[in-house]
């Protein structure tokens, strides 16, 4: 296995877990997948995502692995590195031909990483902005009011620019203090307060009166409600929950030792990262049908309408619900931040690798960058008029061409690139960890990844494509 003495690596198992799973926990699990289950009909959804997690999320997020930890460089030179290896001669004129797809697909990674990041940090300060609003009781008042909130704030000119860039400086901090002091020290952090602050609010949101209604939705399939949307809705939920196609998770696969065990990893990851979407439910349904809110309110459901519920579910103690609302959108910023620093290493790495540049210097060029495409980004929510693509504003674009374009794309092409153009050797040595690991349940497994990565992996992630295009329907 490919690695460099000189390279940074993760110091233990937990820090590899934790950190991997930070990259993959974010607003995605606590913010998109219950509007996403509201919307397709709860407990059924559920389980169809379990099942999208299993078949596609697993054996994607392990290619990544092996792409990252064998080639152990930037996402940009990764796939080249290990493409280079199947090749006799990696300087001929033939081989530069042969690598410009791998090339391709690096850059793609960093480009998708590095767009998020500065789009993803808008959402990521209006958290920072809840957290001083609920502390200050600014949040009180009736829907209407908490729905104006929003808008005001959202299209302000200033506030959300300043949050933005509040919460990539925090990011930066982290980032600059390298792989162990910074990224996995935090997430050990990070990772356990989360949790906590998560259950704390389950309990008291189960504890509401009427909560027994929304922990049925969330708990109890109704079949009736499958439909082919649903199927396609809960694959691109797995796709995006688990930070598939960013380039963060072969980033971090490029720290991780040589004793890392790829599988039980990316196995531990996902049982993580869909614990916490679960968990994340049964924060927000119990309490939402406590008030009789309509479980499909949609991305409104975070900062519109879970502040109302909170008014009303905690009426009789408000201040009950002040500390509860502050917990949540602490909560919320904690998810996005461990996303962010995932996001943030992604290009930090690719400029200190690429242009020689130190780690601290790498991280400003990029904390700098993204500040100011997304303080574009923010602005173009309403504060200043014109800053629009196609009719579309700034933020709306970047978030459709990366969610809906680059993502799926770059996890497409992972597939195809590992299962049909690495050779199978290198695969099965990252596998087995040089034939130490699955000793004996090792041939069948590794098949049936193969099997996955070639066939199933890369149709379902196009069936998604497409769909999201319009250009097929099922």
């Amino acid at each position: 296995m490919a690695h460099s003495s000189e390279r940074a690596n993760f110091g233990s198992k937990l820090g590899v877990i934790l950190a991997t799973a930070g990259s993959a926990v974010g607003l995605g699990n606590v913010w998109r997948f219950p509007y996403m289950t509201g919307e397709n009909g709860g407990a059924a959804f559920i389980l169809i995502y379990i099942a999208c997690v299993v078949l596609l999320g697993i054996p994607c997020m392990l290619s990544e692995f092996i792409i990252g930890r064998h080639g152990a460089a930037n996402t940009s030179r990764v796939y080249a590195k290990v493409a280079a290896e199947g090749l006799a001669d990696a300087n001929s004129k033939k081989a530069r031909w042969q690598l410009l797809f791998p090339k391709f697909i690096g850059f793609l990674g960093i480009t998708t990483g590095f767009l998020i990041t500065s789009y993803y940090a808008v959402v990521s300060g209006w958290c920072l902005q809840y957290i001083y609003a609920s502390a200050a009781g600014h949040l009180k008042g009736d829907a209407n009011f908490v729905s104006s909130y929003f808008q005001d704030f959202s299209s302000s000119p200033l506030r959300p620019v300043f949050w933005t860039v509040a919460i990539l400086f925090i990011t930066h901090f982290v980032i600059c203090r390298g792989v162990r002091g910074g990224i996995e020290k935090a997430s050990k952090l990070l990772m356990p307060t989360l949790f906590i602050l998560l259950l704390v609010i389950v309990v008291a949101s189960c504890m509401l009166p009427g909560a027994t209604a929304g922990i049925e939705f969330l708990l109890k399939p109704d079949f009736t409600r499958l439909n082919s949307g649903v199927f396609l809705s809960a694959l691109g939920q797995s796709f995006y929950s688990l930070s598939i196609g960013m380039g963060c998770l072969a980033t971090y696969a490029s720290y991780f030792n040589r004793q890392t065990n790829l599988l039980s990893s990316a196995v531990q990851i996902s049982f993580v990262d869909s614990f916490i979407a679960i968990l994340a439910g049964l924060m927000i349904f119990p309490a939402a049908f406590s008030v009789g809110v309509s479980p499909d309110s949609g991305p409104s459901l975070v900062f519109i309408t879970l502040p109302n519920v909170f008014n009303q579910a905690f009426s009789a103690m408000p201040v009950v619900g002040y500390v509860v609302a502050f917990f949540f959108y602490a909560l919320l910023s904690l998810a996005a931040l461990t996303s962010l620093i995932s996001l943030h290493e992604v290009s930090t790495a690719f400029f200190h690798e690429e242009f020689h540049l130190p780690r601290g210097r790498a991280a400003l060029i990029v904390t700098v960058l993204c500040s100011i495409i997304g303080a574009f980004c923010s602005l173009s929510l309403g504060a200043v008029e014109g800053i629009s693509i196609a009719g579309r504003s700034l933020f709306d674009v970047f978030d459709f061409v990366t969610g809906q374009i680059f993502l799926p794309i770059g996890g497409f092409l992972t597939c195809l690139f590992l299962g049909w153009f690495v050779p199978r050797k290198l695969i099965n040595d990252e596998f087995t960890n040089g034939g130490t690991a699955w000793q004996r349940s090792g041939r069948w497994l590794f098949a049936a990844f193969l099997f996955l990565i070639r066939f199933v992996c890369p149709l379902c992630i196009l069936a998604i494509f497409l769909n999201q295009l319009g250009i097929i329907h099922f």
